[in-house]
């Protein structure tokens, strides 16, 4: 019996131990299954985004005007952020000429694949529409990304000047038609448009004298060769510093925390006088949607970081950082607003 036991536990183990119908298939089929599953932790692990890897080269970021100004500082400011940020270079190409066209038609026609994008401003895009016939449209164009940031204009006197306040000078062109002279950066910039606006605005008329970048027109007006400037905030704060020139009023909303005690136009007694010089990014039409709205998301993170934001301030820019939406209705808009004032100032392309 004890034999016949043994032989029974020793069948019964073997036929445990036997594989049941069809189970080496299954083994296989699992392992097969094992060793290519195996790879999926790691794509899970390591997904491309929306953007589909976009950047893995630099992005070239032209910056319509010549180097030196609030444009060209703003954009350096982000390249390099961004750099950090995503470990791809951001290179800035400098193109400027006619305004503003010249750089921006160069990324109207660029490949729309994201390795292109444009720095433009209030004058490349809401106004040149209106002075220029263009081979592109502003808007159809290019993919707006962000409303990166907004500088006030300040209007400007030499500090020789008798000229003290906003009411002095409507005075002053009030008793002499035509007389008074503003210098500016250039036809259709901010600081143009601005003087047009403030002479609308008062029923003056006054002299525009144009020369090639915010630069040249500081150094006319601390000379005392023109009578005052409607000037970028950038370009002003140095000689305002200095003691060389003698500001009156700001075009913003608010005052200006680098000129606290410099009161709006608004204040001055014009209740309808906000400009701001705005300054964004672009891409060409056509660049997919996911890659414009990582460049945004990128833009505006550096954008509100303390020390970018503490950058801006000291050159007397306020940051926006607005999204791409956004930025398309308010360059609409601006259009609108600022075609009504070319029509009206009658301001001819030279």
């Amino acid at each position: 019996m004890h034999k016949a036991a043994m032989t029974a536990t020793e069948d019964r183990t073997a036929r445990t131990r036997m594989p049941m119908p069809g189970a080496t298939a299954c083994t296989g089929a699992a392992i097969a299954c094992a060793l290519l599953m195996g790879h999926a932790p790691i794509a899970a692990a390591q997904p491309k985004d929306a953007a589909g890897g976009w950047p893995d080269r630099p992005i070239r970021l032209i910056v319509p005007f010549a180097p030196g100004g609030s444009t060209d500082a703003a954009a350096r400011i982000i390249g390099l952020k961004v750099t950090d940020l995503w470990g791809q270079q951001i290179l800035i190409d400098n193109r400027p000429g006619a305004t503003g066209i010249i750089g921006s038609e160069m990324v109207a026609k660029a490949n729309p694949d994201g390795y292109t994008a444009l720095f433009g401003t209030i004058g490349s895009h809401s106004v040149n529409v209106s002075l220029f016939k263009l081979s592109y449209d502003p808007l159809k164009d290019f993919e707006p990304v962000t409303m990166t940031a907004a500088v006030g204009n300040v209007l400007v006197v030499n500090s020789k000047s008798p000229v003290k306040s906003v009411k002095d000078l409507i005075a002053l062109a009030r008793q002499k038609p035509g007389e008074p002279t503003f210098a500016s950066s250039g036809i259709g910039g901010a600081p143009h448009l601005t003087g047009e606006f403030f002479a609308l605005q008062t029923g003056t008329k006054l002299t525009h004298v144009p020369y090639k970048g915010g630069g040249p027109a500081m150094a006319d007006l601390v000379s005392g060769n023109v009578t005052m400037s409607f000037a970028s905030m950038t370009s002003a704060l140095p000689f305002i510093k200095d003691g060389r020139l003698r500001p009156l009023a700001v075009s913003s909303r608010t005052r200006s925390g680098q000129l606290p005690d410099v009161p709006t136009m608004i204040e001055a007694g014009l209740p309808n006088f906000e400009v701001r010089d705005w300054q964004g990014i672009f891409l060409p039409r056509g660049t997919p949607r996911p890659i414009v709205d990582k460049l945004a998301n990128g833009v505006i993170s550096v954008l509100r970081q303390p020390d970018t934001v503490e950058r801006f301030t000291a050159q007397g820019m306020d940051i926006i950082a607005s999204s791409p939406d956004e930025f398309r209705k308010a360059i609409a808009s601006e259009i609108v607003r600022w075609a009504k004032v070319v029509k009206e100032a009658n301001i001819q392309a030279q």
